[in-house]
């Protein structure tokens, strides 16, 4: 009996280890390739060992954590799928025993620690530590900007938590909840992270709709369209034209004294934009036959598929929350993986289930920069301060971490949401779900016909004369440069 005990004890040792080993080696991938990405964008500075420096570097530290969780947050639906429909494929296999229920909650709860911790503890205490210089009188070095680092931190959570205290006495002010509120751990961090997600499953829901519609714009440039009707020649020669003639003006303004700083800068705007066409043109005129006819066409049926695909599912959801309960997001705390499909389709829908995730995440991102509210955040390849990337981890870490809410919310997959990701209050209720549903199909729906009705709309506009009237009213700046400058071609 006490041999079994012990065979036991070990057999619990060895899977614990084996499971913290997968997971280092999961998160020492993530975090290698954070870094990376990081490092691509970041501004690069000189190679001095002062102060200033080693802030830079912890703090660069702690993005590339927070950005690993949340490519950890993006993996766990997909993984959690494939790991179900392996496990239903080869359920005797010893190869695959690593892959289990223990493993993958330990996942989910890992990443909803981490991220906790990130949103609430690394990036407020990175942006306090750039930003920090000491407190006056005291000797200036690291020791006096972590002293006032985490004094700004230890205020900021006392300004969180009474916030969070007054909205929760507020809304519900019985005694249960009262007591509940000097509850720290069980009360406090669960009920903030629940309106964290909230407002996270809120910026998706305004991100992703437009991402979706931007998506084929972005596609669009980084692909080379097709040559129907276009004589490239010809365009290419009126546009070298036009960059001779804004290069004499220049030349002409430099030179001259008369001519207003102001003006040279228009000018060299203008300058940029006629050679940054000038350089499509030369790279639709070099591209392949099957690039040009072939690439572009599939790429756009793809992203049009996959968009329909979402907001058809969507709509399929709001027929099931209508009819049945059991369409309604909610936490498992099952661990028996493996035992039941989750997808009516097998293996074929749980791919394209995954699929759809990461091109709602990817639309997400590009919605989110898309936005004029967050334009000061795009990034710049090596130009991009430290505070512009702290912002960039933490809204990329507030989308990932309520993308599988979302993704079980709109219906995209019925696997059921695990560790703490379950245990959002909002999930519960039906009023909340189904205007969400509501939402996303109406959002995405009008913003992929505002998208697709732009181009006849413009055609219409010039066949009435409203766009000559549009372009001279229009002030000067790069953008109306531009148009002008297409308008004026074929003149030069």
């Amino acid at each position: 009996m006490e041999e079994d005990d012990v065979t036991i004890r070990e057999q619990n040792f060895h899977s614990q280890v084996r499971e913290y080993i997968i997971c280092f080696l999961l998160f020492a991938v993530l975090y290698i390739v954070s870094y990376c990405i990081i490092t691509r964008y970041k501004r690069k500075t000189d190679d001095q060992e002062d102060e200033d420096a080693v802030v830079n570097r912890i703090s660069l530290y702690m993005c590339t954590f927070t950005l690993a969780m949340s490519g950890g947050a993006v993996l766990l639906l997909p993984f959690s799928i494939i790991s179900n429909e392996i496990l239903l494929s080869f359920p005797r296999n010893y190869y695959i025993q690593w892959l289990n229920g223990s493993l993958i909650h330990g996942l989910w709860n890992l990443v909803s620690l981490f991220s906790n911790l990130c949103l609430f503890v690394l990036m407020p205490f990175a942006y306090f530590f750039l930003e920090s210089e000491g407190f006056a009188g005291s000797k200036k070095g690291i020791k006096s900007r972590v002293l006032e680092t985490f004094v700004m931190l230890f205020l900021l959570g006392l300004l969180i938590l009474g916030i969070v205290w007054v909205a929760s006495a507020l809304i519900d002010n019985d005694a249960a909840s009262m007591e509940s509120l000097y509850d720290l751990w069980e009360f406090y961090l669960p009920y903030l992270y629940s309106c964290i997600s909230l407002m996270g499953g809120l910026l998706l829901l305004m991100c992703t709709p437009v991402g979706l519609s931007r998506m084929f714009t972005v596609m669009g440039q980084l692909l080379v369209k097709p040559t129907i009707l276009e004589d490239l020649d010809e365009q290419i020669y009126c546009v070298t034209l036009q960059e001779e003639a804004l290069q004499r003006r220049l030349n002409g303004s430099t030179s001259s004294h008369s001519r207003s700083h102001g003006n040279a800068h228009r000018l060299n705007k203008e300058l940029d934009i006629v050679r940054d066409q000038r350089n499509k043109l030369e790279r639709r005129k070099k591209a392949s036959a099957w690039e040009k006819n072939l690439l572009y066409p599939i790429v756009m049926l793809i992203l049009l598929t996959g968009t329909t695909i979402s907001v058809l599912l969507v709509a399929l959801n709001i027929l099931y929350l209508l009819v049945d309960e059991t369409a309604m997001p909610k936490g498992s705390t099952d661990r028996g993986l493996g035992n039941t499909s989750l997808s009516t389709f097998g293996v074929v829908q749980a791919v394209v289930e995954i699929v759809l995730m990461f091109y709602l995440m990817v639309s997400s991102v590009v919605g989110f920069y898309s936005l004029r509210v967050f334009e000061g955040l795009t990034p710049r390849k090596d130009d991009t301060t430290m505070t512009t990337i702290i912002g960039c981890c933490v809204s990329i870490l507030v989308l990932s971490s309520a993308l599988p809410v979302m993704s079980r919310t709109l219906g995209i997959t019925r696997f059921d949401l695990l560790g703490d990701f379950g245990r959002f209050n909002w999930l519960g209720n039906f009023y909340i779900v189904l205007s969400y549903n509501l939402l996303f199909a109406v959002v995405t729906t009008l913003c992929l016909v505002r998208k697709f009705t732009s181009a006849i709309r413009e055609e219409l506009l010039k066949a009435l004369g409203l766009d000559k009237l549009q372009l001279s009213n229009s002030p000067t700046d790069p953008e109306s440069g531009k148009i002008a400058a297409n308008g004026h071609q074929k003149t030069l």
